[in-house]
C-alpha cells in the first residue's frame, strides 16, 4: 500500500443511461479528478477516457456473474480511498435510484472517507424519453411510479399490484425475468389492453424496442427476442410513441416533396 498524503474521498457519481453524453459536467469534472475509478457493467466505457490517469477497476456484473460481490465492492472503496485518496464510484443511471448508491457512502463514511454524491439520468425517465415515451401527459398521466421488477427476494414487487390499480404510468425496471407475473397482474385489474412499451439497452446503439399491449407483450417479446438489460412502460403514454414517429414521418415526406420540386 502506497503512502498517500490526500484525503479520502468517494465521490458516487451516475453515469446516466448508457449514451456517454448524458453524464452531467459535475460527474464529468469528478471523474478528472479521480485516483480511482469503481465502475459497473451498463457504464459506458467511452466515460474512462475522462479519467485517463486513474486506476479503473471493472467491479460490475454480467449475467448474474459476479467480478466482485457487493461486501467486496465496499471494502474496496474503503481500501482505495485510504491509499490512493479520491475514488469515484461511476454507477449506471442514477445511483439512488436502485443503484445501491447510498449504501457505499454510508459504509464508506462509516470508514472515514468524505462522501460526495453526483446524481445521473435515470434510465427510468430518459430512456422511455428517447422512444418518444413520457411518462406523464397533460389529460393522459397524472403521476408514474417506478418500481424494482424482482426484489432482494428474488420475488415480484408488491408495488406492481398496487401500482396496476392506479392510472399512472408504470415503469418497471429489472422485470424482463418477471414480465409473465407483471401482466398477469395488470389482467386481474382488467387492463388487458393497456399499452406497453419495452425496450432494451436504451439510448444506445444497440438500442431495441417492442410496443404492444398487455395482452400482447409476452409474444412480441419472445418474437422480437427482447432481453434484459430493458425497462417496461405500461400506460397510455406509450401511445405518444406512435403519434410522434407519424407526425414526423409526414413532415419527412412533405419535405422531400418540398426538395425534388
Amino acid at each position: 500500500m502506497k503512502w498517500n498524503h490526500k484525503v479520502p474521498k468517494l465521490t458516487v457519481v451516475g453515469a446516466g443511461p448508457g449514451d456517454a453524453d448524458l453524464i452531467t459536467l459535475k460527474g464529468i469534472k469528478a471523474l478528472q479528478s479521480a485516483d480511482v475509478v469503481l465502475y459497473d457493467a451498463l457504464v459506458n466505457k467511452e466515460l474512462l477516457d475522462h479519467a485517463p490517469h486513474a486506476e479503473q477497476i471493472f467491479v460490475g456484473k454480467r449475467k448474474g456473474c459476479y467480478t466482485y460481490g457487493q461486501d467486496q465492492i465496499n471494502e474496496l472503496i474503503v481500501a482505495r480511498g485510504h491509499s490512493h485518496g479520491h475514488v469515484v464510484r461511476l454507477k449506471g443511471g442514477d445511483p439512488f435510484v436502485f443503484g445501491r448508491g447510498a449504501e457505499e457512502m454510508e459504509y464508506a463514511a462509516l470508514h472515514g472517507l468524505i462522501t460526495e454524491f453526483v446524481p445521473g439520468i435515470s434510465s427510468s425517465l430518459a430512456v422511455p424519453g428517447y422512444q418518444n415515451v413520457p411518462l406523464t401527459k397533460r389529460g393522459s398521466s397524472e403521476s408514474f411510479w417506478v418500481i424494482t421488477g424482482t426484489t432482494k427476494d428474488h420475488k415480484i414487487s408488491g408495488d406492481v399490484e398496487l401500482a396496476a390499480k392506479s392510472t399512472a404510468t408504470v415503469v418497471i425496471l429489472m422485470g424482463m425475468g418477471k414480465l409473465a407475473e407483471i401482466v398477469k397482474v395488470f389482467k386481474q385489474e382488467g387492463k388487458h389492453e393497456l399499452p406497453v412499451a419495452i425496450i432494451q439497452n436504451g439510448t444506445t446503439p444497440e438500442e431495441k424496442v417492442g410496443v404492444g399491449t398487455v395482452n400482447t407483450i409476452e409474444t412480441i417479446v419472445k418474437d422480437q427476442n427482447l432481453a434484459n438489460p430493458a425497462i417496461i412502460v405500461l400506460g397510455s403514454v406509450v401511445n405518444h410513441r406512435e403519434q410522434i414517429l407519424s407526425l414526423q414521418e409526414k413532415i419527412n415526406i412533405e419535405s422531400s416533396f418540398v426538395a425534388a420540386s
